[in-house]
This record gives C-alpha cells, sequence and structure tokens, in this order.
C-alpha cells in the first residue's frame, strides 16, 4: 500500500471537514473585519498564508511516527525553556498587549508558547505514561505538577491565559492517567493555598483585568470596555445577524481586537445567533472526533497526547467564548481555528497532525 492510498484511508475525514470549514470561515471573517479597505488586508492573506503552512505542516508530521518523541524528553524540555527565555533577549523579544510574549523577526512576530504547547503535551504524555502508578500518592502527584511547573510559572509571568492553558492540559492528562480522586483533593487544597503567591507574581496589566471581572459595571477597568462592547455587538446580531460584511458595531471600530479575543463577536454580529451555534456545533463535533480516538487508541502515550491537545482545545474555546460574553475575565485567549494569529494557526494545525498520527498508527496503522 503505497503512502498517499494509507494516507487516504487512515485520516478521519470528519476531522479534515471540520477543519476546513473553521479556516474558512476565520478568513472569510478576519476580512470581514478590513472590508471597509479591502477583504485582502495583509491580516488575511497572513491568516491564509498560515492555514497554508499548517496544512503542510500537518501533512509531513503525519509522515513520521509520533512515537519518536519518547525517551526525548531531556532534550524537548530544554527546547521549551529556551523557547520561553527568548522574549527576554533585547532587540529579540517585543511586548504587545502588556504582555512581553513575543519574538520579532522583523518581517513578522513568534509567540514562543504556542509551539511550546505541542512540545509539552510529548514532555508530559512521556513522564505519566512511566509514572501512571505514582499518581495514586501525594507525593507522586506533586512530582508530576513539579514537571509542569517550570514551563507554566515561566508563562504565567507574562501571559496568564496562556498559563492557564497549559495547567488545563496537564490537568487533562493527569486525571486520564488515573489520578487518585483523594490524592487530587489534596493537590487543589494545595493549589488554592498558592493562589495568593501566583497573584503576587503576576503583572500589574493582569490583576487589572481580575479587578475589571470581579467589577463588571465599572467599564473604565482595563477589559470591561471591550466585554460590554463584544456583548452589544453579539446581540445586535439577533438570531440571523445582520449579513455578512455588514456588521455596524465592527464597521464602527467599536469592537477591539476584533480579529483575535473578540472574533466570536464580530462573527455573532454578522451571522447572528445561527452562525454562532454552527460555530459551536462545529467545536463540539471535533472534540467528539478526538475523545474517539483517544477510546481507540490502544497506545497510553498515544491516548494521552490526544488528551492533551483535547484539553488545551477545550479551555480555549470555553475561556474565549465565556470572555465575549463577559463571564470570564478577558485573559487573551484566542479562538482556536478561528482568531488570527500566525503562531497560533499553525500551532493548531500542528496539533491536529499529531492528533491524525495517533488516530492512524495507535490503532496499529502505520504508513509504509
Amino acid at each position: 500500500m503505497n503512502y498517499l492510498t494509507t494516507i487516504k484511508n487512515s485520516v478521519d475525514k470528519i476531522i479534515v471537514l471540520v477543519v476546513s470549514i473553521l479556516a474558512i470561515i476565520s478568513i472569510v471573517m478576519i476580512g470581514s473585519t478590513h472590508i471597509s479597505t479591502g477583504f485582502l488586508a495583509r491580516d488575511t492573506v497572513v491568516q491564509a498564508a498560515a492555514y497554508l503552512i499548517g496544512t503542510v505542516a500537518a501533512i509531513i508530521i503525519c509522515y513520521f511516527h509520533y512515537a519518536m518523541f519518547r525517551g526525548q524528553e531531556s532534550w524537548l524540555y530544554a527546547i521549551s525553556i529556551a523557547l520561553l527565555l527568548l522574549v527576554y533577549i533585547p532587540g529579540l523579544g517585543m511586548e504587545q498587549f502588556g504582555a512581553r510574549a513575543w519574538i520579532n523577526l522583523r518581517f513578522t512576530t513568534i509567540q514562543p508558547s504556542e509551539f511550546v504547547k505541542i512540545l509539552f503535551v510529548f514532555i508530559m504524555a512521556e513522564y505519566l505514561s512511566k509514572h501512571k502508578d505514582d499518581l495514586y500518592s501525594f507525593k507522586g502527584l506533586i512530582k508530576a505538577g513539579l514537571v509542569a511547573a517550570p514551563i507554566i510559572l515561566i508563562v504565567l509571568k507574562e501571559d496568564l491565559g496562556s498559563a492557564l492553558v497549559f495547567a488545563s492540559m496537564w490537568l487533562a492528562m493527569v486525571f486520564f492517567a488515573g489520578v487518585n480522586l483523594k490524592v487530587i483533593g489534596k493537590f487543589f487544597a494545595l493549589f488554592l493555598g498558592m493562589i495568593p503567591v501566583a497573584y503576587l507574581m503576576m503583572a500589574s496589566y493582569q490583576k487589572e483585568r481580575i479587578e475589571a471581572f470581579l467589577h463588571p459595571e465599572n467599564l473604565s477597568l482595563q477589559g470591561n470596555y471591550q466585554v460590554w462592547q463584544g456583548k452589544v455587538a453579539m446581540g445586535s446580531g439577533g438570531l440571523f445577524g445582520k449579513g455578512l460584511f455588514n456588521g455596524t458595531q465592527k464597521e464602527l471600530d467599536f469592537i477591539p481586537v476584533q480579529t483575535s479575543d473578540f472574533i466570536f463577536s464580530v462573527l455573532v454580529e454578522e451571522l447572528g445567533f445561527i452562525g454562532g451555534l454552527f460555530v459551536i456545533t462545529l467545536f463540539a463535533v471535533l472534540l467528539l472526533r478526538f475523545t474517539k480516538i483517544v477510546r481507540e487508541c490502544t497506545d497510553l502515550y498515544g491516548a494521552l497526547i490526544v488528551v492533551g491537545f483535547i484539553g488545551m482545545f477545550l479551555f480555549q474555546v470555553f475561556e474565549n467564548l465565556a470572555m465575549n460574553m463577559g463571564i470570564m475575565p478577558v485573559t487573551g485567549i484566542t479562538l482556536p481555528f478561528l482568531s488570527y494569529g500566525g503562531s497560533s494557526i499553525i500551532s493548531n494545525m500542528l496539533a491536529v497532525g499529531i492528533i491524525l498520527n495517533v488516530s492512524a498508527r495507535g490503532r496499529g496503522m502505520a504508513f509504509s
């Protein structure tokens, strides 16, 4: 059986279809935010290019066995820390939206934490598959937490939203690996006790966003104005929306960070409740297909990898949608596959490629 035939037979076509639809919606909605100056604005072209690069990367990664990363956790860990620290190099690291979390390559910017998410999943899958039985003790769970802590704490210093995504990935993988519920209860008690320490480590703008969430009526606090405008836009969309490219809140630039954090508000204003529900349904289908792959996987290491990505996508979708609706703090978490961002799109596509790899090989199939 040749390579192309094997891909055709093994790839989950529903996942490919859903991701393709989300990609089209993303490019169209980002183009819509620039419709007054021209659909093919730089953001639209960059998003399309990121999808192209991400698709090629996903296809390439399907060719290699996901188990190639087994036993390489030390290197992956070192690379992860190095990537996260690059943002502190003068002239290379740059600050956006109050966070120093990007690398400036002059012609474009890269957010290292997006790619570290991929490495983090492999690191934790390796550790948990080797120390599964240790999770039944409090000491074993603490050790699993200490493996993740350096990466999460470095990310937390500049990017609360991304740190929460890493924590969600870790938690999903630990639960799947088989943690003792009494032990996890003790761990959460310790975690709650550490919240004041974590709060002290946060940047001033991060503290302001938490303060804003606790006082939503105060529009002068950072984040509340954005949320209020987002809700106004979604509410004005009604059932069927104002029509594609016809959003007034968007066009008058009332919706902030339209292409990334609040892309869902733009979508609902123009496509209405029905459009928003359709996108949510697409995410639900995607996550259910990922869950199906986990159930069918015969390799714990492979299953843990997919579970890690489920935790990543599930939390990001929930947080972004809830942020747009004002029921969660504004954390800068983008909506997977829809929000603008080359690093995010390529990272998401790599994750999909790895999941499809596990789907094909985790059930005993191999490309030839």
